[in-house]
């Protein structure tokens, strides 16, 4: 399992907000077509949350290496056509 270390809680009201490695998280259902994005829960204000929010992947359908390719695409510089024909 992924560490959670590098996660934290994204509630601006609760006090372990912006703390990373706090603790205060934990794993409280798998989701997804493949169960293996995360849903993680602050213990400290109840508050769940996916572990992609705040990220270029959240509410992506792609596969996580189809939008890592895309990403790739677009730090080289490529234009977004160019790079919706080369992940085609």
């Amino acid at each position: 399992m992924k560490e959670l270390s590098h996660f934290c809680c994204l509630n601006k009201d609760c006090p372990d907000f912006g703390k990373r490695g706090a603790g205060s998280l934990t794993v409280c259902m798998h989701y997804g077509k493949d169960k293996k994005r995360r849903l993680l829960y602050c213990r400290t204000c109840g508050v769940r949350f996916s572990e992609r929010k705040g990220t270029a992947l959240f509410r992506s359908h792609l596969p996580e290496e189809k939008v890592r390719a895309v990403l790739q695409h677009i730090q080289e510089g490529c234009g977004v056509r160019k790079t919706a024909r080369l992940n085609t």
